[in-house]
């Protein structure tokens, strides 16, 4: 799987987020999940960025690898 273009970075611009360091440090600071609650469940997402993260999992997309990352950052 090439994963070279699927970063962090690129998945915060897939999500129409600012994805300069300091704004994503910022926005995982801010928007920190439940144990349990799923990535694709969080109330901050919009509808939008929701069915991007679903379609990501669910497909088992390029992308999907980088919203697990995403996931665990939310969770720390």
């Amino acid at each position: 799987m090439d994963t070279s273009l699927h970063s962090l970075e690129n998945l915060f611009l897939q999500l129409g987020l600012d994805n300069s360091s300091a704004a994503m440090d910022e926005f995982i600071k801010q928007h920190k999940l439940e144990p349990e609650q799923p990535i694709e469940q969080a109330e901050f997402w919009t509808a939008s960025q929701k069915a991007f993260i679903q379609e990501c999992l669910s497909q088992d997309s390029d992308w999907a690898e980088v919203v697990d990352q995403l996931n665990v950052l939310l969770h720390e």
